[in-house]
């Protein structure tokens, strides 16, 4: 493996970040949930066996700690910063109505069933449906459908915008 864990996580930092953010609510449980991910990648790398893009195992393992996090830590506090995402050009009115409207989404993706946010995060991640298939474990059909639902999902709480 000629890939240093520091350029790993400089490459795929900030997706683990955003996996984690599906997971754990702004705060110290996010920040611990991305320790913990990246020490279980640090002890999974020497198991590579290269039969997957290093992303998708990088993925998988984020999403396997981010299931159990979430699973120990119930119920979630649905927040979130959005103000990453916000233009700074923007006026003060329309930046908060963005931003708003990101806190929801957050809070509708982190009340999905596991599979389906861990589908719709991926495929927001830039994964193809073969790729969300390796990391998961499923059939790109399967990917699909729970890709379909959760879509679904989160139009019914959000209304019919560009999901």
């Amino acid at each position: 493996m000629t890939t240093s864990f520091k350029q790993l996580v400089d490459e795929h930092g900030p997706a683990v970040s955003r996996i984690a953010a599906s997971y754990a609510p702004p705060g110290a449980g996010r920040e611990d949930l991305n320790q913990e991910i990246w020490l279980a990648v640090w002890r999974a790398l020497p198991r590579f066996r290269g039969e997957s893009l290093l992303r998708t195992y990088v993925f998988r393992i984020a999403h396997n700690r981010g299931s159990t996090w979430a699973i120990r830590h119930k119920p979630l506090e649905l927040l979130e910063d959005p103000s990453r995402l916000t233009d700074e050009g923007e006026g003060p009115e329309k930046a908060a109505s963005e931003r708003q409207e990101v806190q929801q989404l957050m809070r509708v993706i982190r009340s999905l069933p596991i599979g389906h946010r861990q589908v719709l995060t991926l495929v927001l991640e830039g994964l193809s449906h073969q790729e969300v298939g390796e990391t998961l474990g499923l059939t790109e059909n399967a990917v699909g459908v729970r890709l379909h639902r959760a879509r679904k999902a989160v139009r019914q709480v959000m209304g019919e915008r560009d999901v």
